[in-house]
């Protein structure tokens, strides 16, 4: 439920200045979908469309203004919107259809936008998700990812990790570089 808002805010305590920016090999940033809520009908939750961008900005600042270079940090923008599903859950609670995807692709433009800008990878998930027609099966209630939403998302971006860890030196000998006769010798 959280948005660019709150996380902006939040940042600073999960990531600090004495966290070791070498120690990490990425931080996704995978907001917009509670953003893009409809204000008339979701305020709570909604922010407007040029602060979500100049939020995603700060947080990127903030990151690389405790070392964490742009090349480890990775946007992710709101999947799609399957209305007529989402709608279903929003009356089952008594309110109203509160989102649209059109309003959720604005988002996911403006993050890929930011991205650019600010030299980071994306991941298009609201444009990747709906290269397959039928995008629903991606979605457990419209909006939230089902099993095969967070697996296709999983997918996408171990893609790009696996460049980022391949880079990192191995701490541990391979496993078959081990001698099993005397371990110690090649673990110690």
């Amino acid at each position: 439920g959280y948005n660019t808002r709150w996380a902006k805010l939040i940042l600073p305590r999960l990531i600090t200045e004495s966290t070791s920016a070498d120690s990490i090999v990425a931080v996704t940033i995978f907001f917009g979908a509670n953003d893009s809520a409809l204000k008339e009908l979701n305020p709570k939750q909604h922010v407007p469309l040029e602060e979500y961008a100049a939020n995603l900005k700060s947080m990127v600042q903030y990151l690389k203004s405790v070392d964490v270079t742009a090349d480890r940090i990775i946007l992710i923008t709101p999947p799609p919107l399957q209305e007529s599903a989402w709608e279903k859950a929003c009356l089952a609670k008594g309110d109203k259809l509160n989102r649209c995807n059109a309003t959720t692709g604005q988002y996911a433009q403006a993050c890929v936008q930011v991205a650019r800008e600010c030299g980071t990878d994306v991941l298009d998930l609201w444009t990747l998700m709906q290269k397959n027609q039928d995008f629903s099966s991606y979605l457990s209630d419209g909006l939230h990812l089902s099993t095969k939403g967070n697996s296709f998302l999983a997918a996408q971006l171990w893609s790009r990790l696996e460049n980022k860890l391949s880079a990192l030196p191995s701490l541990l000998p391979y496993w078959r570089d081990v001698d099993h006769t005397n371990p110690e010798a090649s673990l110690l």
